[in-house]
C-alpha cells in the first residue's frame, strides 16, 4: 500500500471558522495551522484538547490570528508540546499580530486566556524555514519531508508540501495566483498530479474585478470622503493584508502629490513597517528588482505616518485623514474607538477590505442595508481610587503575606527533608559543650579559630573547617597554559535565544510599554452606548485570495489523486465539491468537525536497491543540478530485500528523448538575441514570414500532466531547419 494518511478538521469546516486540522501521515501526527478568532471563544477548541497531547509538528501557514491565533492558549492550558515550523516572515509577524492582539484586549478587559510571556514561549520554540527548503524530520517522522512554497495571500504565507515515499500531500489554503504590489503569486500550480492536495472552498462562490479597476475604485471612495471634509477608516489586520493596502495609499499619494495625512495605527506599527522593511526577499520580484537597481525600500514610507497609541492619535491635526487602524472585526482596539467616534458623521467612511469574521461588529455593518444603529460597549482601563485603591492594596499586601509564609514553611519542610536523610548526623545548629565560645561580631570563635557552620555540615572534630572545594588544576604545555577552544564558543542557540529576546524587548518597548509598564492599580470601565450609524459603509475586496473561476482552473491544473475540500461556507463548499467530483477527480471528500477520513493513496509503493552490477553499466548525464540516465534491468531479490538486477541479455537501443520544459515567451526572447523576427499570435510564436511554433499537450491527462509536444509548422526551407535547430538546443538530448 501507499504512504496510509489520514485528515481530521478539528475547526474551520462547512464554515468560516479559524483552521486547525490534524494530518496523520504514517502515524505522523501534523497540527495544519492553529487558528482562533477575534472573540477567543475557548469553545472552538474542544477538540483540538482532545488531540493536542497526540500532536508531532505544528505547520503554520500564515501570520494572522486565523492560522495561529490559539497557539499560546494550546501550548498553556492544552498540553500541545510540539516543534512548530513557519517562514521567516510568519514567525516575525505572527508573534506582533498575538502582541497586538493582547494588548488591545488588556486594554478593555481582564484579558488572562494567555500572556506576553506564553507568546514568547510560543515563538521561541519556532524553526524557520525559507521558501523550498526541503527539511528532513527526524526520530518519528523519519522518511517526512517538509517544505514551504510561496501561497501570495500574506507576506510569508506558505503552501505547504509532505513528502514521504515519492508520495506528496499538498495543504494549499488562502492562496493568491495573482501578483500584487508586494507579493508574487502562489507556485501551487507547479504541483502535479500529488497524492492529496487540501485546500479551502471560501471563495468558491465569489467574483473579483480586474486588479485596475478594483484599486480605482478603491482610490476614488477614499478621495471622495476626503473631499468632503470627511475622514476614511479602514479596519486592518495588524500585519497581513495592511501592507498592500499601505503601498496602493503611498502610490497614489506620492503620484498625485496629495497632502491628506494617512495614519497606520496598530500597537506594533513601528515594529511591524520595520521588519517588513527587512524581508524583501520575500516579496514581489518587481520590489527586489528595484531595491537591487535603485537601493530604494518600498517600505521607506513618506506619506504613511505611523502611530503605536491613542494618545499621540489624538494630537493630530483635525483635518480630513486616512486611519489604518487594528482591528478588522472592530471588536476591540483603534478601530472599534475611532468607529465608535466618527460613525456619527455621515461625511466620514468606514472602508472595509476583508469579509468580517461571523459575530463581529465588522460583519454586522457589512450586511446589505447595513443597520441604522448599533449597541457597542466602549471599555476603558482607569486607575483605582478612593475606598477601591484602599480594598486592593489591603487584597495585594494579604496575597504578599500568604505568599512569604508558604515560602517559611517550604524552606522549613525542606530543611526538615535534608535532615533527616541522615538521622545519624548531628544537629547543624548543635555546639559542642564542653568548648566555650566567645560572641565575636558575626561568627562564633572556638580557641582563637572560626568555625562556619552551614547547612549539613558540622566541622566538629576539624581544626580548620571550611566549604567543600575542589581545586582544578590546569595543565600547561610549552607555550604556556592549555585552553579549550569550545570554552569560547557561542553556541547557536545561545545567540538565537539572546536575539530573540532583544526583538521581544524592543517590540514591547516600542508597541505599548506604557501598559506593560504601568504598575498603576487600575479597573476596566464599561459604557454601554447605541451608536448611529450615519456614516458611509463600503465593503472592497482586497483579501488577497483566488476567486471561484480561478481556484476551479487551479485545482483542474493540480489534478490531485484525492481532493479534500475545507473553510468555506456550506454553500461554497458543497458547490465547490460538486464541481471538482464532475470535472477534476472522484475523490473529493468535505469532512464534518472531528471526522476523521482516509486518504490513503490507492498505488503501491515499494523500495528498491540498485545492484551493483547494474550502476556500474549506467551512463549518466548531467541534467542542470541533477543527473539522468537510462536503467535497463529486472527485479529479483536478494538478502530479502528487492534489488534491480541487470538483464540477462543486451536491452534494445532506445529512442532518443528530449528532455525539458521549454516556456514560449523565454524561447521568444532567444530567438531574439539571435536576430530571428518574432511575435505571438493567436497562442502561437510566429517565427519569421513562414514558421509557427505551437505548444500543445495531451488533452487526455487531466490537468495538462501529461508529456506536452511542440509543432514546427511551415515550409520545409532553411529557415525551417534553423529554428528547429534553435528548439532542440534547449532542451536535453538522452
Amino acid at each position: 500500500m501507499g504512504t496510509s494518511v489520514q485528515m481530521t478538521p478539528l475547526c474551520g469546516v462547512y464554515s468560516e471558522n479559524p483552521l486547525c486540522y490534524l494530518l496523520s501521515i504514517d502515524g505522523f501526527n501534523f497540527l495544519m495551522d492553529c487558528g482562533w478568532n477575534d472573540l477567543f471563544d475557548p469553545n472552538l477548541l474542544q477538540p483540538l484538547s482532545r488531540v493536542s497531547s497526540k500532536v508531532d509538528a505544528v505547520l503554520l501557514s500564515h501570520p494572522d490570528i486565523l492560522h495561529l491565533g490559539a497557539l499560546p492558549y494550546a501550548m498553556k492550558h492544552l498540553g500541545l508540546t510540539a516543534p512548530v515550523y513557519a517562514t521567516e516572515p510568519v514567525y516575525r509577524l505572527g508573534l506582533l499580530t498575538m502582541y497586538d492582539h493582547y494588548l488591545s484586549r488588556r486594554e478593555c478587559s481582564d484579558f488572562d486566556l494567555f500572556s506576553l510571556d506564553d507568546i514568547d514561549a510560543v515563538f521561541q520554540n519556532v524553526t524557520r524555514l525559507t521558501y523550498s527548503q526541503n527539511y528532513h524530520l527526524t526520530d518519528k517522522g523519519e522518511g517526512i519531508v517538509i517544505a514551504p512554497h510561496v501561497a501570495g495571500h500574506l507576506l510569508g504565507g506558505t503552501v505547504w508540501k509532505i513528502t514521504k515515499d515519492g508520495e506528496d500531500v499538498i495543504y494549499a489554503v488562502d492562496f493568491n495566483h495573482r501578483k500584487e504590489r508586494h507579493l508574487n503569486g502562489t507556485v501551487l500550480e507547479s504541483f502535479v498530479r500529488p497524492a492529496v492536495l487540501i485546500t479551502d472552498a471560501f471563495n468558491a462562490l465569489n467574483n473579483q474585478l480586474y486588479k485596475r479597476q478594483r484599486d480605482q475604485e478603491f482610490i476614488d471612495a477614499i478621495l471622495k470622503a476626503l473631499n468632503a471634509d470627511g475622514n476614511v477608516l479602514l479596519p486592518v489586520d495588524t500585519a497581513g493584508r495592511a501592507l498592500e493596502l499601505i503601498l496602493i495609499l503611498e502610490h497614489y499619494w506620492s503620484q498625485q502629490h496629495l497632502s491628506f495625512p494617512i495614519y497606520f495605527l496598530t500597537n506594533v506599527a513601528t515594529s511591524t513597517i520595520d521588519y517588513v522593511k527587512s524581508f524583501l526577499e520575500w516579496m514581489s520580484d518587481s520590489i527586489a528588482k528595484s531595491f537591487e537597481h535603485t537601493r530604494d525600500n518600498a517600505f521607506l514610507l513618506r506619506h504613511v505616518n505611523l502611530i503605536i497609541n491613542r494618545d499621540e492619535f489624538e494630537k493630530t491635526a483635525e483635518i480630513p485623514k486616512v486611519v489604518l487602524a487594528s482591528m478588522d472585526s472592530l471588536e476591540v482596539g483603534f478601530s472599534h474607538d475611532i468607529f465608535v467616534e466618527w460613525a456619527t458623521d455621515a461625511r466620514n467612511l468606514v472602508l472595509f477590505t476583508q469579509k468580517g469574521q461571523f459575530g463581529t461588529l465588522a460583519r454586522m455593518l457589512q450586511v446589505d442595508p447595513p443597520p441604522k444603529a448599533v449597541k457597542v460597549t466602549l471599555s476603558k482601563r482607569v486607575p483605582l481610587v478612593g475606598d477601591e485603591l484602599i480594598a486592593y492594596e489591603e487584597e495585594q499586601n494579604r496575597i504578599k503575606k500568604e505568599a512569604a509564609l508558604k515560602a517559611s514553611l517550604s524552606r522549613e519542610e525542606e530543611l526538615k527533608a535534608s535532615h533527616g536523610s541522615d538521622t545519624n548526623a548531628p544537629d547543624p545548629m548543635e555546639v559542642d559543650a564542653s568548648t566555650s565560645y566567645v560572641s565575636s561580631g558575626s561568627g562564633l570563635r572556638s580557641a582563637g579559630h572560626l568555625d562556619v557552620f552551614i547547612d549539613g555540615f558540622t566541622p566538629s572534630t576539624s581544626v580548620f573547617p571550611m566549604f567543600p572545594f575542589f581545586e582544578t588544576t590546569a595543565e600547561w604545555d610549552d607555550y604556556g597554559e592549555v585552553i579549550n577552544p569550545d570554552d569560547y564558543i557561542i553556541k547557536e542557540e545561545d545567540r538565537d535565544q539572546a536575539s530573540m529576546q532583544g526583538d521581544l524587548d524592543i517590540k514591547i518597548e516600542e508597541g505599548s510599554a506604557r501598559l506593560l509598564l504601568d504598575l498603576t492599580p487600575s479597573k476596566v470601565a464599561s459604557t454601554e452606548l447605541t451608536v448611529q450609524v450615519k456614516c458611509g459603509l463600503t465593503y472592497m475586496d482586497f483579501e488577497g485570495r483566488s476567486d471561484g473561476r480561478s481556484v476551479k482552473s487551479i485545482i483542474a491544473h493540480v489534478a490531485p489523486l484525492k481532493l479534500v475540500l475545507v473553510h468555506g461556507s456550506a454553500e461554497a463548499t458543497e458547490h465547490l465539491k460538486q464541481h471538482c467530483a464532475k470535472h477534476v477527480c472522484p475523490h473529493v471528500y468535505a469532512p464534518q468537525i472531528e471526522e476523521t477520513i482516509d486518504v490513503t493513496s490507492d498505488l503501491c509503493a515499494y523500495k528498491v536497491q540498485l545492484s551493483e552490477r547494474l550502476m556500474s553499466n549506467v551512463l549518466l548525464k548531467k541534467l542542470g543540478d541533477y543527473e539522468i540516465a537510462w536503467v535497463d534491468g529486472e527485479v529479483g531479490k536478494t538478502d530479502d530485500m528487492l534489488t534491480l538486477l541487470p538483464l540477462p541479455s543486451a536491452p534494445l537501443p532506445h529512442k532518443s528523448v528530449l528532455i525539458g520544459d521549454l516556456k514560449l515567451a523565454d524561447f521568444k526572447q532567444f530567438l531574439a538575441s539571435q536576430g530571428v523576427q518574432v511575435e505571438f499570435a493567436a497562442g502561437a510564436l510566429r517565427c519569421g514570414e513562414h514558421i509557427t511554433l505551437r505548444k500543445i499537450s495531451d488533452a487526455s491527462q487531466k490537468g495538462g500532466s501529461g508529456p506536452q509536444q511542440i509543432l514546427i509548422e511551415g515550409p520545409l526551407t532553411e529557415e525551417y531547419y534553423k529554428i528547429r535547430k534553435y528548439l532542440y538546443s534547449q532542451f536535453y538530448l538522452l
